[in-house]
């Protein structure tokens, strides 16, 4: 019996697999991976050395599937801007991913080349040192936050019939969830901005 025309299994196979299982149940195993492309588990180490390296692969997939364009440092505020709103919208599209690529060191060159560009763009600005290290992880906090508000559900806020006038008074001018979702990232984006920019005036 001769060999199949095509690999049953490929890098790109068993990246793509194990998006679709975090799109829907929010994580990925090894068991349901084999079972979805149709090949033994032991057949994935190899391609793979584990679970680390399959959610580097999905951190790679996420970032490059829509390249952002390339920045200028010297403008910093308006890198920033670019930088800040792709990676959002990156794991936007994916935001049961979110979770779990916190739990691990970053390795992907293209991943870091993002985290180059904030750091190029941060001493553009003319921060230095340990300031540059706290502003890319309270990036990172605002973007990862803000792609996780977009898989909310529909009503965030419920509050009781009786009481909680201010909070409900707000909540009369939210709009629809994505709506709120989008001008909540633009004001949070203005307001990282500003606050960086009354930090170099410090």
């Amino acid at each position: 019996m001769g060999r199949p025309p095509l690999p049953l299994i490929s890098v790109e196979a068993l990246t793509s697999a194990a998006l679709e299982l975090v799109d829907q149940t929010g994580d990925f195993s090894f068991p349901k991976l084999a079972k979805r492309i149709g090949v033994s588990q032991s057949s994935i180490y190899n391609h793979v050395s584990g679970r680390d390296e399959i959610l580097e692969l999905l951190r790679h997939r996420i970032i490059t599937e829509e390249p952002y364009s390339p920045v200028d440092h010297q403008d910093w505020e308006a890198a920033l801007r670019v930088l800040i709103r792709a990676y959002r919208d990156a794991f936007a599209r994916h935001p049961r991913l979110a979770p779990l690529m916190v739990l691990q060191s970053i390795t992907d060159p293209d991943v870091i080349g993002l985290y180059e560009d904030l750091a190029l763009a941060l001493e553009a600005a003319g921060f230095r040192g340990r300031d540059i290290v706290s502003a890319i992880s309270t990036i990172d906090s605002f973007a990862l936050g803000a792609a996780l508000d977009l898989a909310a559900p529909e009503v965030v806020w419920d509050p009781p019939a009786d009481g909680y006038p201010a909070l409900k008074r707000a909540l009369s001018f939210s709009g629809p969830p994505s709506e709120r979702g989008d001008h909540a990232f633009d004001f949070g984006l203005d307001v990282i901005i500003a606050g960086l920019r009354a930090k170099l005036a410090s």
